[in-house]
């Protein structure tokens, strides 16, 4: 169930098969493959904003758009950056345009800036309250959220509890020990305390896996 003053909350995840997103040394583009991608951006088309950290920001500057089909037909999603400290830079791609929201610490200055960002409260680890944030984002009229980020933005989120559905593209390569994971510790001390969903769909996405998972 979604919270009444909350969007709905997807996660979207794109993996090796044992689910790392990247080498330790941040190697990570094109993990999947071309039709997991094309996939991504149809799910992209289907959401009303995209967020992320500024940590994804800074490493791969992003454009989070939706590129595919016609040009006239496309729906282009609110983009949105947890920045606590408002580190992201004025050239980063995912400003160019106006469908940019950037939420910050109240003790961060906006400069120029300003005209995307929003002051939030921080949660008990200093950082941007992703709860608050997604109240926010209902408030403003936005039903479904799809979170593109890395591990501690998708650990934060579903130690949350508000992610309600996962899409996960897993390509056909086994990273191991080498590899990051794609979601942050999330603080368990027993298995019980373990996030818990239920795979809904399943299917081939050219030589990939494509599984669509429900909150239990």
């Amino acid at each position: 169930m979604t919270a009444p003053d909350q969007p709905f909350v997807t996660l979207k995840l794109a993996t090796s098969l044992d689910g790392c997103i990247a080498l330790e040394d941040g190697q990570s583009k094109w993990i999947t493959g071309p039709e997991a991608r094309a996939e991504v951006h149809r799910l992209r088309a289907s959401h009303d904003g995209l967020l992320t950290g500024v940590g994804t920001v800074l490493a791969d500057d992003p454009q989070m758009t939706v590129r595919t089909g016609s040009r006239s037909l496309i729906h282009q999603p609110w983009r949105i950056v947890l920045d606590t400290h408002l580190r992201i830079p004025r050239e980063a791609a995912i400003l160019k345009g106006r469908r940019t929201w950037i939420f910050h610490g109240p003790e961060a200055a906006a400069c120029s800036l300003k005209a995307h960002c929003t002051p939030v409260c921080l949660d008990r680890e200093g950082h941007v309250d992703l709860i608050e944030v997604l109240s926010v984002l209902k408030a403003r009229g936005l039903a479904s959220i799809m979170i593109e980020a890395g591990a501690r933005l998708a650990g934060a989120a579903l130690k949350s509890g508000c992610v309600n559905q996962i899409e996960w593209f897993r390509a056909p390569t086994i990273i191991g020990a080498d590899g990051s994971a794609c979601v942050a510790a999330l603080g368990l001390e027993t298995l019980q305390q373990a996030p818990t969903f239920r795979r809904i769909r399943l299917r081939e996405c050219g030589d990939d896996l494509w599984e669509t998972y429900q909150r239990g």
